[in-house]
């Protein structure tokens, strides 16, 4: 039977990945890759008008805690942020969350070292402390608070915890989201002029605003490690036309490209997708190489309003490249989490600066 876990990264394009990545490493703490390699992306041809693109690519995490961020860079055309100007309820990903022990702490860092932040430390509908930054590319980062952590490593934040969505009908993408990804745990569903949006692009209007986490996560293998994520779904309640976020854009253009889902026996998930509308728009159909080490089959589905949801089934991961110690992820049970010691190992490959 196949598992859906939950999110496992969130794909964010930037135009120079060595910088990119090195203001990730620095404020994000995502300096432990799974993968970093260079390669055509065919599967992705349907979203780049036909054409194969090359791209760099480096799945990232932080060993504090939280999921995985995919930093992707074309290498094949220079990505570029959209020309038109994006607001909160633009159809897709708008806004990529980071988890934090301490939100007031996180804020004093960034704004020590000079982090472009576009608000002060305000509350969430729940009550939550929050601020928003932006990055080198100008994608825009929610820092919010987390008290699950795998490790004790000395950052001030962990890794991804999720994001913001805008949607057209927030009841109709609860049938992708809730209904069939799992989450399904209403944190708050409010409809106001936020006063934490204040100072983000749109935020002046009113919106319904739904945060969502997995009542029942399903475990798996990278579970300890990822903690609690979350799904926002935003609804413009304006009389203004949003904007695709994505529209006549390429995928690897500057922005969050997709959002990614670690699942399990990928041939019976597509069947079950398949029957309730949302069948793979694109397929690996079979263990893809990522890097050296790493082989995942992946494949894509589209959310109502024509978001990128990449599914992904592990196959084999790099434990200690260097030294060629791996792990085979798909002998493992679905639900088992993968050995302390191994995933405790993959800080011999942190990145240092």
């Amino acid at each position: 039977m196949y598992t859906i876990h939950g999110i496992q990264h969130l794909g964010v394009g930037v135009a120079s990945h060595e910088d990119a990545w090195k203001w990730y490493r620095k404020f994000f703490g995502l300096n432990v890759p799974f993968f970093n390699d260079e390669a055509p992306a065919p599967l992705m041809d349907i979203y780049t008008k036909g054409k194969t693109i090359t791209k760099r690519a480096a799945m990232v995490m932080n060993l504090k805690g939280g999921c995985a961020m995919e930093v992707v860079c074309p290498t094949s055309f220079q990505a570029k942020p959209s020309e038109k100007i994006l607001q909160l309820g633009d159809l897709g990903i708008f806004i990529g969350m980071i988890k934090a022990p301490d939100v007031k702490v996180a804020f004093e860092f960034f704004k020590k070292n000079g982090a472009k932040i576009c608000s002060t430390v305000k509350q969430m509908p729940n009550g939550w402390d929050t601020f928003y930054v932006y990055d080198l590319d100008g994608n825009l980062f929610q820092v919010v608070p987390a008290s699950d952590w795998y490790t004790d490593y000395d950052h001030v934040t962990g890794g991804v915890a999720g994001c913001t969505i805008g949607v057209s009908d927030i009841e109709k993408a609860k049938t992708l989201y809730a209904d069939i990804l799992g989450y399904d745990e209403v944190v708050y569903d409010e409809t106001d002029v936020f006063k934490d949006w204040k100072f983000v692009p749109g935020g002046e209007a009113t919106y319904r605003r739904v945060l969502l986490s997995q009542s029942q996560p399903s475990g798996g293998g990278f579970t300890k490690l990822s903690g609690k994520s979350y799904i926002e779904l935003v609804q413009d309640l304006s009389e203004r036309s949003v904007t695709k976020i994505y529209e006549g854009r390429l995928w690897g253009d500057v922005g969050f490209v997709h959002l990614g889902f670690d699942v399990r026996e990928m041939a019976e998930l597509g069947i079950e997708l398949e029957k309730k509308g949302f069948g793979f728009t694109c397929d690996t159909k079979d263990a893809l190489s990522m890097g050296e080490a790493t082989k995942v089959h992946c494949t894509y589905i589209e959310d109502p309003d024509g978001t990128l949801i990449e599914l992904i089934e592990v196959h084999k991961i790099p434990i200690i490249e260097k030294l060629g110690i791996n792990l085979n992820v798909a002998k493992r049970p679905a639900n088992k989490p993968l050995p302390d010691l191994m995933l405790k190992a993959l800080k011999f490959s942190r990145i240092k600066d």
